[in-house]
């Protein structure tokens, strides 16, 4: 299973962001060592995992503590060793999709179905609330069809104000 991880981080000189490669890490808490060794002093770090335009996994350290995790479908875990990895330990259910969908969005109000019925998010869904980005919207993007893990991405940056450093990042 291919895969993509990228690190943003928020230190006190504003964004900055960077690849990671998580392919020689043991556990979770070995990719979080990598998170840190980003940016020491970052206020947020931030670890996007899009695996075969498929499956997205958020991790996300607050002053190097904290370790909070989203994964957009818990099948990843089932999958491939980084999935297992990144959300096998986890057991708090993301908010329900159907609900995420009937929430009231900032930007429209159309309510669209999700791509994948089957898929099953888990983890902390409020992990980037405080950031701009409400458990409910961060549902809705993982649930809009057509929609790539890289898209999603791309507009979670967007939202949380580190847009242009992920994409000079992706066009270097």
């Amino acid at each position: 299973m291919s895969y993509v991880a990228t690190a943003v981080v928020r230190s006190k000189d504003g964004w900055g962001a960077a690849e990671l490669e998580l392919t020689g890490a043991a556990d979770i808490e070995e990719i979080a060592d990598q998170l840190r060794e980003v940016e020491p002093p970052a206020d947020v770090s931030l670890l996007f995992v899009e695996a075969d335009d498929a499956y997205l996994v958020i991790l996300r350290l607050d002053q190097g503590e904290d370790l909070r995790v989203f994964g957009s479908d818990s099948s990843f875990a089932d999958e491939s060793r980084i999935g297992a990895m990144l959300l096998g330990d986890i057991e708090i259910p993301a908010l329900e999709i159907d609900k995420a969908l009937a929430e009231p969005d900032d930007e429209s109000d159309e309510r669209r179905p999700a791509a994948d019925p089957e898929a099953d998010p888990v983890g902390d869904a409020d992990l980037l609330a405080d950031l701009g980005l409400p458990a409910h919207r961060l549902l809705r993007l993982c649930a809009r069809e057509g929609m790539l893990p890289a898209d999603i991405t791309a507009e979670i940056c967007q939202a949380i104000g580190c847009g242009d450093e992920l994409e000079e990042l992706r066009e270097a």
